[in-house]
Formats: C-alpha cells, structure tokens, sequence
C-alpha cells in the first residue's frame, strides 16, 4: 500500500525475534510531521511510553519512527531507558535527523534488556521506500496477518492506517501499535484536540481479554503537503482507524469470530460506550459466542456492571438480527439462532430505551487456542 505524500517506511530483521521474521520498522517524514499522540494508561509504561509523552509536550513536529516489534523493553530500569534512549539515536543517524526528531515504539517480552546491538548491526539493511507493506509486517508480533487501511479525501489527499495487536488487549489502549499518516494539511491544535475522541470511538472500543499493556500507542502524523477540508478529513480518519480497530479485534489471539456491539438508546455516548464495551469483553458471553450459545442472559448481566445507566425492562437484545430479549424474555429459534452465529462476525444490537447515545465495540470469542498461546509465550 502505498503511504501519502512526504512519507517513505522501510524494515529489517535484526533477529531480536527468534523466529527471524523482520522486527525493526522505520519510518520518515520530510520535512517533519505534525502530529497527535496517545499512550497506554498503564503505569507500568515502558520507556518508549516515558518518551513519547515527553517528546509531545515539547514537539509540535516530528520526523521519524522506529519500532522494534521484538522486545517490549518494559521493566528493564536505567538500562531500558538508555536502550530506549539509543534506539532513537540509531534510527536519527540513518533518518539523517536528531535524536528528538524520532518517535520510538517497543513491542513484545517484558522484562528482558533490549538487545539494542542486534539493532545497530541490522539498520543499515532498511530500504526506505514510498510503500507501507514491509513497516506492517515488521511491527506485528502474535498477530496472524497485518492490518491496513486507507481513505482518499476529495482533492486527493489521503489517510493510510497500519496498526498491529491480538492479544493483551483492552480499552485505554491495549498491546497494540496503531499509526495514521496523511498528507493532508490540518493545523496542529485541531489535530491534537480531535483526535483523542476519534481513539475513544474506535481503538479504546477494542477488548480481546482484559489486559492493558505496557507499551501501546495510537499516533497520528500529518505531512501537510496537500489541501483538504477539516470535514471530510476527520471522517475518514475515523473509518480508517473504525477499519483498524476492527481487524485488531478480529485477529484476537486464537480468535474465529469478531464481535460486534452496537448500543443506542443510551443516555449519552459515554454511557453508551461503556454498555458496548462490556459485553465485548464479557468473558462469559466470548465463551458462548465460540460455543454458538444465544445465551442473552450473559449479555444483560454484562450491562448491568458496565457501569452505564438503565432499567432492565425498556432494555431490547437482537442477535444477528433476532430479538432474542425485549424488556424480557422473548420467543425465538435457538437451533437456528446457534446456526447464525456460526458467522465469521456475530452481531449484538442493544436499545437502552434511555437516550440518544449510541457507540460500537469489538471483540472476538474466547477460544482454546488463546489459552494455548498465552500459557506458552514465553517457553
């Protein structure tokens, strides 16, 4: 996929992985990019997290993105920070750019020292190209295939997306690495004001099990070399981040099927997020939707701890279409309801019966593999 104008990506494998798949992604924006930013609230938060806030407060630009996909760097004290530290050094030196110019981002092992001269050894091999398909590869890690998106703005500028996650994932970031760029001109308050509610819409509204990571981060980086309106602009960011989110909880670890929420009738959308979210990540109802189980009672419960407001009996529950509560128990065809959710995606659509608010989330079913995974990720 090709990345809009003023951006050029590259990658290598620079063995940190044992699989020796490519796990060093790079990337570089001339002249330099606005951009907004947003990390885990996780307060274990890696070095790479320390920095990047840091860097934000004072830098309305940045020019350059290195990841290693490898080694989290997280919990690894002075050491991790000066790692961190010199990784943005390397990834400056061949950018052609300085230290504070670059965006560093650390996936993978916690608490294992980065082994930054593997790094220094392998970023000379890193083409830099106009072309987007090597930096997803390189950044993904128990993920199942990459992920991008794009949107063309009337006028022609355009909006790409890469993101990689599959599992410790969950709302307020997630182990996940989510990256916008677009050569659209958009001043550099409104990026920074309107993007955190594009991230509360679509990647805060992903769950796969529970777990908030260390080292997550979603960026949005703006070359400015193209005229384009706010409106359409900002729309098709959000589809392409909504496309993202998607396909992150769609390659959840061990997954077979993607959930998806959709809640109206809440009294705000607040309200209406935390609903869509709950059930998402309800394990219970991720267990029944990997059985086919149209257990609706799972549901009800999830919304009644989520923490939004309602009265259980203006409450409606349909299932891939099929009303299956209504104030109440209803009616319907459980041999063919369990036959529905067979689907790749099983679709829960809830009326709170209380407002306007509406929101989506999404998950995936909770399955054998998903244990299988995480109970020998590190042996």
């Amino acid at each position: 996929m090709r990345l809009p104008e003023g951006f050029t990506a590259g990658a290598a494998a620079s063995s940190i992985k044992p699989s020796g798949r490519p796990d060093l992604a790079l990337l570089k924006v001339e002249p330099g990019a606005l951009w907004a930013y947003l990390a885990t609230t996780n307060r274990a938060a890696a070095p790479c997290v320390l920095r990047g806030r840091a860097l934000y407060q004072k830098r309305k630009t940045i020019s350059g993105l290195v990841v290693n996909s490898g080694n989290a760097n997280c919990a690894t004290g002075e050491r991790g920070m000066r790692d961190d530290a010199r990784l943005a050094e390397l990834a400056a030196g061949f950018l052609g750019v300085r230290a504070d110019d670059v965006l560093t981002a650390s996936t993978g092992v916690i608490g294992v020292p980065l082994p930054v001269a593997k790094i220094e050894e392998s970023i000379a091999a890193v083409e830099l190209t106009g072309e987007i398909d090597g930096f997803a590869e390189a950044i993904l890690t128990t993920d199942t295939r990459v992920k991008l998106s794009e949107r063309t703005l009337p006028g022609g500028a355009r909006v790409v997306g890469v993101a990689k996650g599959s599992g410790m994932i969950h709302p307020n970031m997630a182990t996940m690495l989510a990256y916008l760029f677009t050569d659209a001109a958009i001043p550099a308050a409104e990026l920074r004001e309107l993007w955190p509610a594009v991230v509360n819409r679509t990647f805060n509204q992903v769950t796969v099990d529970g777990d908030t990571s260390t080292n997550d981060m979603a960026v949005v980086f703006s070359s400015g070399l193209t005229e384009a309106e706010p409106g359409p602009f900002w729309e098709a960011v959000e589809a392409v981040a909504r496309d993202l989110a998607r396909q992150i909880a769609a390659d959840g670890e061990g997954a077979e099927k993607l959930i998806t929420v959709r809640v109206r009738g809440a009294y705000d959308e607040a309200d209406a997020r935390l609903a869509a979210r709950a059930v998402a990540g309800s394990a219970l109802w991720k267990a029944a939707v990997h059985g086919n189980d149209p257990n609706w009672g799972r549901v009800l419960a999830a919304l009644g701890y989520s923490g939004a407001r309602l009265e259980p009996e203006k409450v409606q529950i349909s299932l891939q279409e099929t009303l299956i509560y209504d104030g109440g128990a209803v009616p319907f065809n459980g041999v063919a309801l369990s036959q529905a959710m067979q689907a790749a995606e099983v679709v829960v659509s809830i009326d709170l019966g209380g407002g306007d608010g509406a929101a989506e989330a999404w998950g995936c079913d909770l399955t054998e593999k998903y244990v299988e995974i995480n109970s020998e990720y590190t042996t």
